[in-house]
């Protein structure tokens, strides 16, 4: 039964609000409008839905098109907090549940929806995945045409014998397949790759920025790792990815406390998983958490970060200024915030308002690495 539903009730709480960044977009309509029939043939329980931003495919979905039972999965964790806020706020809290990215999400699936990824190999993960969905699925995957290239309907087709694209409309398209094919049984994800330089092993699943290889942004901060508050007993690395950074610390200083966190369902377990490959699982502890939000204030000595200068497909520098308010708040006095950025970004001010007195300790014409103190 469809229920009062208006899209511009959508917030982006917890997340960043702006101008320029949205609740919801034309692809989310035009993934609804065209799935709009397979979903209500669907019963409930049959509805998957991956990559929702802000819980605007859920609730649609729920609200428009009467799906019930949805299960969903969002890789950041404040889309998900987005979603049960937006939930509460139309009451439609009881009508979708979220489970992790693997198997059991797609099983016996007819209709997934979602938001294409910026990543291939995310994609490739998810359609991987999806070949465990009722025979009969049809996957319908929006994005803006000017973030779309062939090489997705590539990657879907590996998994679906038939891939189409959806007429374009103001500027979004939906990729539709059908037909998995057999899967071969052979588990993808996580990736796993050595890195000779470190003696290390990388295991990264689809959405991990960087996949398995190591940014060279993190290369240029970690060469440095032997001069960090030499005193210091807790480490986190602050946005872990694959867990680099927290696996060389955990490695180079032993009698470090060392956390791994990150918003990203991704990033949480490629770290977790390279963490086993490595033999550093009782070395580290790996959180799931929205900018260190569930760490008590001035209770850290050491923070390493290589913040995003992305949100989604936008420039836009409100989710690194996020980590430096939270470092600020969590490091203890006298403690030390390490940050690597892209030299052409103007962090250091934000930094020093965030943190304490900061100071460049290394620079090229690419990156910068800088130390704040508490």
């Amino acid at each position: 039964m469809n229920v009062p539903f208006d899209f511009q009730d959508l917030r982006r709480f917890p997340d960043l609000e702006s101008d320029n960044l949205v609740a919801v977009d034309a692809t989310d309509r035009l993934v609804l409008a065209v799935a709009g029939e397979a979903i209500e043939a669907a019963g409930p329980g049959r509805v998957v839905v991956v990559g929702d931003r802000y819980g605007a495919m859920t609730l649609g979905a729920i609200a428009l098109h009467g799906a019930d039972d949805v299960r969903v999965h969002q890789d950041p964790i404040t889309s998900e907090q987005a979603l049960a806020h937006n939930a509460n706020r139309a009451g439609l809290t009881k009508r979708f549940r979220q489970l992790p990215l693997d198997h059991e999400l797609f099983t016996g699936a007819t209709v997934v929806l979602g938001q294409l990824p910026k990543s291939l190999e995310a994609l490739r993960e998810i359609a991987q995945l999806a070949t465990s969905a009722d025979p009969g699925v049809q996957i319908f995957l929006g994005g803006r045409v000017k973030h779309m290239t062939l090489t997705m309907n590539d990657v879907l087709a590996d998994s679906f014998a038939e891939v189409r694209a959806s007429l374009a409309t103001q500027k979004s398209r939906v990729l539709i397949a059908r037909e998995p094919r057999p899967d071969d049984g052979v588990p993808a994800f996580p990736m796993r790759q050595h890195l000779p330089d470190l003696d290390l092993w990388v295991c990264a699943h689809g959405a991990a920025f960087a996949g398995t290889k190591l940014d060279l942004g993190t290369r240029f901060l970690l060469e440095l790792v032997d001069g960090m508050h030499p005193s210091a007993s807790t480490a986190v690395d602050l946005g872990c990815g694959t867990g680099v950074i927290a696996a060389v610390l955990a490695r180079a200083r032993p009698h470090l406390s060392v956390l791994a966190t990150d918003q990203s369902a991704a990033a949480v377990a490629s770290t977790a998983a390279t963490l086993a490959v490595n033999g550093l699982t009782e070395r580290v502890q790996v959180l799931r958490d929205d900018a260190m939000s569930s760490l008590p204030d001035a209770s850290v000595d050491l923070i390493l970060c290589n913040p995003p200068f992305h949100l989604g497909t936008s420039v836009h520098a409100g989710a690194a200024l996020r980590l430096f308010d939270a470092a600020g708040r969590v490091l203890a006095p006298g403690g030390e915030l390490w940050t690597v950025f892209n030299s052409h970004l103007a962090h250091t001010k934000a930094l020093a308002r965030a943190v304490g007195t900061t100071r460049v300790v290394r620079r090229n014409a690419k990156f910068t690495v800088t130390v704040s103190t508490r």
